[in-house]
């Protein structure tokens, strides 16, 4: 079913509360052309446009809504260098070369993040790479994580790679619930929303057209390239990109590549500025974390507050009852936030794949797309862009298992709602009974 686009609910998020102005892009009104049209400016639309832009070719972004509206200014700001299938499930099932390549990607994401910040000057960004620490509720995922990080530096070559024990964890959190954990030092943290606005800035000031509120209702093929048409107006343009991820189905023009997602809906809340007492006691050292469960959380500290999402909050709008969990989760690790009122509540679509990796490539000749990012899209997502500009320019750059070629549709995907809740319950029900 095609969404509203018009519906444009403001997010209630402490990036939307502290962000830079949003720059005013206007609507699309009449025919343009280009040499690509690029569907959606998220963290992929705009990083693609920027790298087409520094190959000598022509682009035209439209967004549906307003830049930085979807995921890529609703997330937690977490950047990691991984993916949701692990580099040693990799291994076993596809080979140790794959698991290499895998690894390369994943690493070359943070670092556009770095490159990206860089150059163009996006210091509101306030990006910070000094990790992220996995924290173990019991003694059997914490032995799963030591032995994770073992063949991480033994097959792998990742020597950054620290185990913690349950005092280290303590005096990384501020809490002692956890028994152990292990410590990546490549991950970290940044301020999405100003990301995003910085990159449009960006972007816009080197010539790169970008339209607002100009949803796609229809992409058509001509005899010599596709057409993009909205509301008001038209690009012509020999490629399209669609970049619209877990928000494929605002219209039916992006619509079929809803198909091969699981929409999963990720709260996020935050807290008032805690006392400065507390401030120096939680999570001092500015580093990003998560946790063991199967439901798993994670938590940073931004701005003397804490922020604490997770998945569950089920549906296509906010739910009560994921906010209230968050928060009893939250306290259940730091009981010193028990009367500490929350500032901010807010939640988005997560785009999750069959095969827990994201994909890109082509759909047909003149048809490319990036999307399924399973919830650490931050980086991946700027690093896509890249690799769209060079398919854009007729290469095949290696991208491993995210090839589009691997890409499976959901199979009965009218009932994937029900089967995400069911899924989810029962993840919930093992972690509450400690397995």
């Amino acid at each position: 079913m095609t969404r509203d686009w018009s519906a444009r609910p403001s997010a209630n998020s402490l990036w939307e509360a502290t962000a830079e102005p949003a720059r005013a892009f206007p609507v699309l009104s009449g025919e343009h052309q280009a040499d690509v049209v690029i569907i959606g400016a998220g963290f992929t639309g705009l990083s693609a446009a920027h790298h087409i832009a520094k190959s000598g070719l022509s682009s035209v972004v439209l967004e549906a809504n307003r830049p930085g509206w979807g995921a890529s200014g609703r997330n937690g700001g977490v950047i990691t260098a991984k993916f949701r299938l692990s580099f040693r499930e990799v291994d076993a099932v596809h080979g140790r070369a794959m698991a290499k390549r895998m690894y390369e990607i994943a690493h070359e994401s943070t670092d556009m993040v770095e490159e990206l910040v860089s150059e163009f000057g996006i210091t509101s960004a306030n990006l910070t790479r000094t990790g992220q620490v996995k924290a173990a509720h019991n003694e059997t995922t914490l032995k799963a994580a030591i032995d994770e990080a073992n063949w991480m530096t033994r097959e792998m070559g990742d020597a950054e790679v620290r185990v913690l024990d349950k005092h280290g964890v303590r005096d990384e959190t501020g809490s002692d619930i956890f028994v152990g954990g292990v410590l990546n030092p490549g991950s970290g943290g940044i301020h999405p929303l100003n990301y995003l606005r910085g990159l449009a800035d960006g972007v816009a000031r080197r010539g790169v057209p970008i339209f607002q509120e100009s949803p796609v209702v229809k992409l058509r093929r001509e005899q010599d390239g596709i057409v993009a048409e909205t509301p008001q107006g038209a690009v012509r343009a020999k490629q399209a990109i669609i970049a619209t991820n877990s928000y494929s189905d605002l219209t039916g023009a992006t619509a079929q590549l809803q198909r091969t997602l699981i929409p999963f809906r990720s709260a996020i809340i935050a807290t008032e500025k805690l006392p400065r007492n507390l401030a120096g006691k939680l999570m001092p050292t500015g580093r990003t974390y998560t946790e063991t469960k199967r439901m798993m959380r994670w938590f940073r500290m931004v701005d003397n507050r804490v922020i604490f999402g997770g998945r569950g909050a089920f549906g296509k709008q906010d739910s009560e009852l994921a906010f209230d969990a968050l928060r009893k989760a939250m306290v259940g690790i730091f009981s010193d936030l028990a009367d500490l009122p929350l500032a901010y509540r807010w939640s988005g679509l997560v785009g999750m794949t069959l095969d827990s990796v994201p994909h890109i490539g082509r759909l047909d000749d003149r048809t490319l797309f990036s999307m399924g990012y399973n919830g650490a899209g931050v980086a991946m997502s700027s690093l896509m862009g890249r690799y769209l500009a060079a398919f854009v320019r007729g290469e095949t750059p290696d991208v491993g298992l995210l090839d589009a070629r691997r890409m499976k549709s959901i199979p009965f995907y009218p009932l994937r709602e029900p089967a995400v809740r069911m899924v989810a319950g029962w993840y919930q029900f093992l972690d509450a009974i400690g397995q």
